[in-house]
């Protein structure tokens, strides 16, 4: 399986171009999942597991890829699904988000698909609270329509590694506290599970959040504020968004932003899963002020009081 992924640097020109790629897979007979190729670090055939006694039940266990011990999930029975036997057609996708490595089981490799942001819609609100879902869309598979499911892996890598957003002793300003507390933040993030992760980290500050499901919906409040005769840059401390969400993705609301003279000067901090000195070019490309990878209590907040004291040296 590895050859589905051999071009795989090359596609890193989609990315901040509001085009995506996705892998195909599946996890039962019939329904067809995917994941952002640019989260992938290659497919292989199921390997031997071993046993890792006292851990979350959704380990699998611990794989061995050339010398690295990585863990693995079964993403079916994480996600929900019945418990089903391993057969010819399992394979380990790994992948890497928030600085971490893992593979997560799933059935059937299929294809890669090219997409644009705008193909990728955010899950029905029917779906409720508790989905594993962050977007869907629908592709041309074995000559039909097929609704695909993006699962949402920050939520499911939440539920099994304990996210702790206690701040190291020191970090926090005790003497900026006061010109923090009410201060608005602006979060923009498809995985409720990642906005719940920087609202709780930032609450430690009093911060007010504000909250935001992809790129388009917080550029037509941006727009929507500026067009009320708000000073949007001095209304908002910051803006702090993903890098991949449905419709727009945080590269392209970057530039959208700074495209608009009235929004122009608004401080965007990009806090993604993805990593690399990839995202540090995007960054200076598209004109974001920082770029943290996920999740870092520490580092989330010290760049929220970083500039709060450029914004009191300002003044």
């Amino acid at each position: 399986m590895n050859n589905v992924l051999d071009t795989v640097d090359q596609r890193t020109q989609l990315v901040g171009e509001n085009r995506l790629e996705l892998l195909l897979f599946k996890i039962n007979t019939l329904q067809l999942f995917a994941l952002n190729v640019f989260k992938i670090k290659e497919v292989v055939s199921l390997p031997k597991l071993s046993a890792m006694p006292g851990s979350n039940p959704n380990i699998a266990g611990v794989a061995n890829i050339r010398g690295m011990s990585i863990p693995v999930i079964n993403l079916r029975e994480a996600i929900g699904f019945a418990p089903k036997p391993y057969d010819g057609d399992t394979n380990l996708i790994i992948t890497e988000y928030n600085r971490s490595v893992q593979g997560f089981l799933v059935g059937k490799v299929e294809h890669i698909v090219n997409m644009t942001w705008g193909d990728i819609m955010p899950p029905p609100r029917t779906a409720g609270m508790h989905n594993y879902l962050t977007a869907i869309t629908k592709v041309d598979h074995d000559g039909a329509q097929q609704l695909v499911s993006i699962i949402d892996v920050e939520k499911v890598l939440a539920e099994i590694i304990d996210y702790d957003i206690t701040l190291s002793e020191g970090v926090l300003d005790e003497q900026l506290l006061p010109e923090l507390m009410g201060k608005k933040v602006l979060i923009v993030d498809d995985s409720s599970t990642a906005r719940t992760q920087v609202r709780d980290t930032l609450g430690q500050l009093g911060i007010e959040i504000i909250e935001a499901s992809d790129g388009l919906q917080a550029l037509t409040m941006l727009k929507g504020w500026a067009d009320e005769g708000k000073d949007v840059p001095n209304e908002l401390l910051m803006m702090i968004t993903d890098a991949e969400m449905p419709e727009m993705d945080g590269y392209k609301l970057t530039a959208e932003v700074r495209a608009d003279n009235r929004l122009a000067s608004l401080y965007i901090t990009l806090n993604t899963s993805l990593s690399g000195s990839f995202n540090h070019a995007m960054v200076e490309k598209v004109g974001c002020n920082k770029f943290i990878s996920k999740f870092q209590p520490d580092l989330l907040v010290s760049v929220v009081q970083e500039r709060m004291q450029q914004v009191l040296a300002d003044n």
